[in-house]
């Protein structure tokens, strides 16, 4: 696990940046409905920078390891959705974070 981990550390990362990218820029763009064209841009922007940031991840690991790590989309929005928009996260969407988490974390030593 520990040597899968190592081997993909730097995709590992670099998905994951990715991943918070496309959720920022997901998040712009809900914000932007209400006309503010700034979030619009920024949010294509964003998403933009983060599909590079996957291409160039996919460099530095294997595909079954970094594909797996835009689950983190899921943790990532939930959060992004509790501290901008104020949304409630409940127990169910605590035990779906944990369970995303721990299949992330076993895909991403798995691969030895």
């Amino acid at each position: 696990m520990i040597a899968s981990l190592k081997k993909n550390k730097k995709g590992i990362l670099l998905m994951l940046l990715s991943s918070l990218c496309v959720c920022v820029g997901q998040l712009l763009w809900k914000l932007s409905t209400n006309g503010n064209m700034l979030y619009l841009l920024i949010g294509f922007f964003l998403y933009g920078i983060g599909a590079l940031v996957m291409l160039i991840a996919y460099k530095f690991g294997s595909l079954s390891v970094l594909q797996p790590m835009l689950s983190a989309n899921y943790v990532f929005t939930i959060f992004l959705a509790s501290i901008v928009l104020k949304e409630v996260i409940t127990l169910k969407k605590i035990i779906g974070i944990l369970i995303i988490i721990i299949g992330v974390i076993m895909i991403g030593g798995g691969e030895e």
